[in-house]
C-alpha cells in the first residue's frame, strides 16, 4: 500500500492565525506544581525519544495513532477546560470550521538548553489534522525550524505548522519555553480514500 496522502488543507510551512490573549491562561499554566509536571509527564502517552528534554501535560490524545478520529479526555481536562477552550477557540476562528474536533492537546515545556531533534510526525493519524502552536513564555533563543525555514514564534502568536516536514527546535536562551500545542480538524471534511482500506489492510 503506498504511503498515505496528507490532507491537502494543511500547510506545508508554517501558516500565521493571528494574535490570540493568552494572558489569563499563562499566569494558570505558571503556576502548575513542578510535582504535576513531573506526574504528568510520567504518565504522557506520547514518548518518543525526539522529545526527551521536553516535559508535557496532556489533556486529550487519539485514541490510535493510526486514526486521528477518535480521541479522549485525560484527566486533567476536565478541570483546565474552561481555561483552554477560549484560547483554541481564537486560535482557529479563521478557519471556520462548523465542526471542529481537537484530538490532541497539550502543554509542552522545553527547558533552557532543550532540544527536539529533527523528526516528522510520522503515525497516520498525524497525516489529516492541523499541527497548531500558541506560545505561553518563550525568548530570543528559542528557534524552531518548520517547512525548510527557521523560525521564532512570539508570546500569543498562533501558527499552523508542518508537521510532516522534517522540525526540530532548540532553546538556548534564559527560559523555559511553554507552548500550547494541539491539532485541530474538520469533521464535516471527507474522510481522505485511502484510510478505511488502510485501517483493514493493518498496514
Amino acid at each position: 500500500m503506498s504511503e498515505p496522502a496528507a490532507n491537502p488543507r494543511k500547510t506545508t510551512g508554517v501558516r500565521a492565525l493571528g494574535k490570540v490573549d493568552v494572558a489569563a491562561l499563562t499566569e494558570a499554566v505558571l503556576g502548575i506544581p513542578e510535582a504535576v509536571w513531573a506526574a504528568e509527564n510520567a504518565a504522557k502517552p506520547n514518548k518518543f525519544g525526539v522529545l526527551e528534554d521536553t516535559r508535557h501535560i496532556v489533556f486529550r490524545f487519539v485514541d490510535s495513532p493510526r486514526d486521528w478520529r477518535g480521541s479522549h479526555d485525560r484527566p486533567l481536562w476536565a478541570g483546565w477546560r474552561a481555561q483552554l477552550e477560549p484560547v483554541l477557540a481564537a486560535a482557529v476562528r479563521d478557519y471556520g470550521y462548523a465542526r471542529g474536533v481537537f484530538p490532541r492537546i497539550m502543554l509542552a515545556r522545553m527547558p533552557v538548553g532543550g532540544v527536539i531533534q529533527p523528526h516528522i510526525d510520522a503515525n497516520p493519524a498525524a497525516k489529516w489534522p492541523h499541527k497548531i502552536h500558541v506560545p505561553l513564555t518563550t525568548n530570543p533563543g528559542v528557534i524552531s525550524f518548520f517547512g525548510g525555514a527557521e523560525c521564532h514564534f512570539a508570546v500569543g502568536e498562533a501558527v499552523e505548522v508542518d508537521n510532516l516536514g522534517p522540525h526540530w527546535v532548540r532553546n538556548t536562551g534564559d527560559c523555559d519555553r511553554i507552548h500550547l500545542i494541539f491539532e485541530y480538524y474538520d469533521a464535516d471534511q471527507p474522510d481522505p480514500a485511502w484510510l478505511e482500506p488502510f485501517l483493514r489492510g493493518g498496514a
